[in-house]
């Protein structure tokens, strides 16, 4: 996601005359497809792999046709990826959405002192989200620009627009996002809050007036007595969206059986949003607990239930302090994460609450606590979805880490992009304690193009590995000879970054290719079978930049099972780092990367020194003969 500002700006919402997202040239996809693998995997796949690739890319063979058809449906289309993009992404993704699929972001810590601070502290986030989506149905978000050299480049708006109308309803092969806003059935103007692992549904708009503050801290209030009413034992039914998407798909097609359960489901799946009031842990809320509690609510016995991961924002607050948001990601990025969560926690801070000791209006009809039917096959269902969030829960190995021997301002006095030097650095890492490099995802954003979404910078490039094996075998290079690789490192991840942002990359180009022979049931291309392309698709690293201005950080799992998710913010003077991995996997440690990652970023500050690169402060990106200036960042996300 590139970096963003507000710009005061006359148009209001999604900016029009926005260009479609190009087609790159096949055989500059081709090329740099090679390039990007030659050093990954061993010499005679590699040898077969251009050889696979030749033969795709010769003149009137199939690369050749399915590139016509892409740049037919390019012309049919606002988007010609996004359909693909985010099936295959996301909605054809058949693993559980805690830890390998939702990112969150976790508030600063919050000191409540009783049951009703933390209540108010709902009723004022709950006041928050009104008025942002407010904004949002009004078309009064100013709109995101671009920075850098393309300073007034408008960035796609549209994914505003599904924080509060989306929702991810799970099938038995593939998922459907669902848009709420509908001709015929009326806006939803509830939402549901989670309570000790009940559900209920709060109307924020009675009578046609929105409730305030002190309203909304009045049926809080009831819902919590409610809540803790309750006598006959209820079950956890939210466990079940914590589930695999196949598995949970089964478990709602037998639920939706009973007429109390489907009008259940309507409520969730057409709320703006969940506030989950969450039971204090007992666990001592460091960042890395916090972290953890937030990806997946401690599981079972803790607050694991008390979700429905289906919606896209999950509103936590902890009785404990522990807050933050869980996101369903298909809908939106990162960046549309953080500036939501931004805006509430400023409003937070800048709008004082306006809640009083008197009581609230005597006519609002009490909170409706939802039902459910669970027969003996549902109670199956949920013993399974209870095991198998247990299992994640216990792998995650989580470590949040800040990096306080300098932070970005350092790096842009060595005329360095602060993005492409932390990715330097996480090769660096990962070859330190590996001793090899592998194919590395990291985000980057398109929203500069219609209904843009995010493509991939593959990090791990061959002017890395020259770099990272030069700091390796130290004795065999001069600090200069060592400077220099850094620094081609460092230009091939911005070029790179550049071929990304503005539609180049490979990655959609390729994953396009592949989908459209699909759906021309053709036979599926070799080189989509070849073990390289398999590699390549296997993101040991999945990384992503998520700046922040306000004191909070995002922070998400692992895509594969002997890989690692970090999420980092550089700050002025530090780097905050959110590693994590899997205790199952022998090949991965959150702690020993960090460990390493905090050698190699000391040891590349010491290289800078030696060379004496003490540049005057430069921009916050790298310029590029003849390319725009670019700083970017990403998301999972």
């Amino acid at each position: 996601m590139p970096v963003l500002k507000k710009k005061q700006s006359k148009d209001k919402g999604d900016p029009s005359g926005l260009p479609k997202l190009p087609v790159p040239p096949l055989q500059q996809t081709l090329d740099m497809y090679l390039k990007c693998m030659s050093h990954l995997v061993p010499e005679e796949e590699f040898r077969k792999t251009k050889t696979i690739v030749k033969e795709f890319g010769a003149p009137g063979g199939k690369g050749e046709f399915l590139q016509r058809k892409l740049l037919e449906r390019s012309e049919q289309k606002a988007n010609w990826v996004y359909d693909y993009w985010l099936e295959d992404m996301y909605l054809n993704n058949r693993l559980a959405l805690p830890i390998n699929s939702s990112p969150v972001i976790v508030f600063p810590k919050q000191n409540f002192r009783g049951q009703s601070d933390a209540l108010r502290f709902a009723a004022h986030l709950i006041s928050g989200v009104l008025e942002y989506k407010s904004l949002i149905d009004r078309h009064a978000l100013h709109v995101d620009y671009a920075r850098g050299q393309l300073a007034g480049t408008p960035l796609c708006m549209e994914q505003y627009n599904k924080i509060f109308t989306s929702y991810r309803l799970p099938g038995p092969k593939t998922d459907t996002l669902v848009a709420q806003k509908s001709t015929v059935m009326p806006e939803p103007e509830h939402i549901i809050v989670a309570c000790k692992n009940q559900f209920f549904v709060l109307d924020v708009v009675i009578n046609f007036r929105r409730l305030n503050e002190k309203d909304l801290y009045t049926q809080l209030e009831r819902i919590r007595k409610m809540a803790d009413s309750e006598e006959e034992h209820l079950l956890p039914i939210g466990l079940l969206t914590s589930d695999g998407r196949t598995e949970w798909a089964e478990a709602r097609s037998v639920l939706i059986k009973d007429s109390t359960n489907r009008d259940s489901l309507d409520m969730i799946e057409r709320c703006l949003c969940l506030v989950c009031l969450d039971d204090p842990t007992g666990i001592e809320l460091t960042d890395t607990n916090r972290a953890s509690l937030m990806l997946h609510g401690g599981g079972k016995d803790k607050n694991g239930g008390n979700r429905w991961y289906d919606k896209p924002m999950q509103f936590v607050i902890g009785a404990d302090g522990c807050c933050g948001v869980v996101c369903e990601h298909s809908p939106f990025e990162g960046i549309v994460l953080v500036q939501c969560s931004e805006y509430l926690l400023r409003y937070m801070r800048g709008s004082p609450s306006k809640l009083v000791r008197a009581a609230s209006m005597s006519e609002l009809p009490a909170p409706r606590r939802l039902r459910w039917k669970c027969s003996p096959e549902i109670q199956t269902f949920l013993m399974a979805s209870a095991d198998n969030l247990q299992r994640l829960v216990k792998n995650l190995d989580m470590n949040v880490h800040i990096f306080t021997g300098y932070g970005k301002e350092f790096i842009k006095r060595q005329k360095m992009s602060p993005d492409a030097y932390v990715q330097v650095a996480l090769q660096f890492a990962f070859y330190r304690c590996h001793g090899r490099l592998v194919p590395t995802y990291e985000s980057a954003s398109i929203r500069r193009f219609q209904e843009g979404r995010v493509d991939n910078i593959r990090s791990a490039t061959p002017e890395a590995l020259v770099f990272v094996k030069a700091m390796t075998d130290s004795s065999n290079f001069t600090d200069a000879e060592k400077m220099e690789k850094f620094q081609n490192a460092i230009k091939a991840q911005t070029n790179y970054t550049i071929l990304a942002i503005t539609g180049m990359a490979i990655d959609n180009h390729l994953l396009g290719l592949r989908e459209i022979a699909k759906e021309l049931k053709l036979e599926k291309p070799e080189l989509f079978s070849d073990p390289t392309y398999v590699t390549s698709n296997q993101f040991i690293l999945s990384t992503s930049q998520v700046p922040t201005t306000e004191e909070m950080f995002c922070c998400y799992g692992p895509v594969v099972p002997n890989g690692y998710g970090i999420c980092y913010n550089p700050q002025t003077d530090h780097i905050l780092f959110c590693v994590s991995s899997f205790h199952d996997s022998a090949e991965t440690s959150s702690y020993l990367f960090v460990k390493a990652l905090e050698g190699c970023l000391k040891e590349m500050q010491g290289l800078c020194r030696k060379c004496n690169i003490q540049a005057k402060p430069a921009d916050s990106t790298e310029r590029t003969e003849g390319t725009p200036k670019v700083m970017k960042n990403g998301s999972k996300s």
